[in-house]
């Protein structure tokens, strides 16, 4: 079959390797110069299936109130009059309850570990390298309030038999020895031995070359303007280029696939979050975490990547606005010099943004959408990079019409009652 997919980050390109492994003949749309150019160019550096939670969280909305008074905020939110941003505002609020949290969770975490298993038989397979590490995630907690608000989390994954360690401050130490320098700073944590971490660009750059290999064709600097249906079929994508044809189509454009599908009649409810993140190179390898910690309460991530420490995370609702805003940058720098002060230069790090696309429930969607031949794989927030390999496999097995080896239903669109009129 041949399938045009469209979109060329971490998501179009694994759904494209898979693609290609089942036998399809596919072709890569992508506007930039190259693959992983935007979401997926410098993102946390995390593959975390422990910690794949829902952000619409009980206790959410009142932390969110709180967040707006701390000097290193995690979430800003810009006001707007975006019937999108409405919806999906109100969605994520009545998300934000005990009951729809380990649902969402609970769907989350298989399509997290399945990704997990499936990146270390590629590396297997393939030899890929891309900075990886395989020695956990520590998510760190400043005060008892947070550690004790941990125990939702620790119930999940204790149902869902995830491999976990709740630590106090001198198990934290074992864990990442660096700490040490700064033990009055945090009272305990929750370890996920399981997680790794790794360059989502120079992974997907690596995949890249090897899907070429077997047959892919990348195509590069081509604007995808509009898709075109002819009855319950899609017909073709109009681009920069022309209209393009192809038997089947894979909407992998992350936060802008709703505004490709909404003049289909399909209304996805994925909306961006814009996330930052700063690379610092490291003075201290022995001033450096050994793989990722999450600081809890600033909701910011610092791994190890190589000779590199990336920091990123923080939320900013501001639409489709990708400028690099400036008061976001000290929060970052906060957080490294705070728990790794001798790791590395916080000043000479390189700062980048880009938009994760968030579903207001947790979850990504994937699967068919309205149309007989149209298939998103989208919505992954900030697990796109811990997500990819699982959801690339899933999606090339609905679309070869095999049964994935995890429960893909519960990813459906169809879980929005109103999302399609076709659904």
């Amino acid at each position: 079959m041949k399938v045009l997919v469209l979109g060329g980050g971490v998501i179009g390109v694994t759904s494209a390797w898979y693609l290609a492994r089942a036998g399809h003949e596919v072709t890569v749309l992508d506007r930039q110069p190259g693959p992983a150019l935007e979401t997926s160019f410098a993102n946390a550096g995390q593959i975390s299936p422990g910690y794949a939670s829902p952000w619409a969280a009980p206790g959410i909305p009142v932390k969110a109130i709180k967040w707006t008074f701390m000097k290193y905020s995690p979430l800003l939110i810009r006001p707007r009059l975006d019937p999108a941003f409405l919806r999906f505002g109100l969605s994520m609020l009545r998300n934000c309850a005990a009951g729809p949290y380990e649902v969402n969770k609970s769907r989350m975490v298989p399509i997290a570990e399945y990704s997990r298993d499936l990146l270390r038989a590629l590396r297997a397979e393939t030899g890929i390298s891309y900075d990886e590490r395989a020695q956990g995630t520590l998510q760190l907690f400043r005060t008892q309030k947070l550690l004790d608000g941990a125990g939702k989390d620790v119930a999940v994954l204790r149902d869902l038999g995830v491999p976990h360690e709740l630590l106090d401050v001198e198990g934290c130490v074992r864990a990442e020895p660096a700490l040490a320098r700064v033990r009055g700073k945090f009272v305990g944590g929750l370890r996920l031995p399981e997680d790794e971490t790794g360059d989502c660009f120079k992974f997907t750059n690596a995949l890249r070359d090897l899907a070429e290999a077997r047959g892919v064709s990348f195509r590069y600097g081509v604007g995808i303007d509009a898709i075109r249906a002819e009855g319950d079929r899609i017909a073709a994508v109009e681009t920069a280029a022309g209209a393009l044809s192809a038997e089947a189509y894979v909407v992998a454009l992350g936060s802008y696939a709703p505004l490709l599908l909404r003049p289909l009649g399909i209304d996805l409810p994925v909306y961006p979050v814009k996330g930052y993140s700063l690379t610092v190179p490291i003075l201290d390898p022995a001033g450096a975490p050994v793989s990722t910690v999450m600081d809890e309460m600033h909701k910011v991530a610092i791994t190890r990547l190589g000779d590199r420490i990336r920091v990123g995370g923080m939320a900013e609702l501001a639409g489709y606005d990708t400028r690099l805003n400036p008061r976001r940058r000290p929060t970052l720098e906060h957080v490294v010099k705070d728990l790794f002060p001798a790791g590395g230069l916080a000043r000479s790090g390189t700062f980048w943004t880009g938009l994760r696309p968030m579903t207001p429930d947790g979850p990504p969607v994937i699967g068919r959408a309205g149309f007989a031949n149209l298939w998103l794989n989208t919505g992954h927030g900030t697990l796109g990079w811990t997500m990819s390999c699982g959801s690339g496999r899933v999606l090339a097995d609905l679309m070869t019409g095999l049964t994935p080896e995890i429960d893909a239903r519960p990813l459906d669109i169809t879980r929005y009652a109103s999302a399609s009129p076709r659904a």
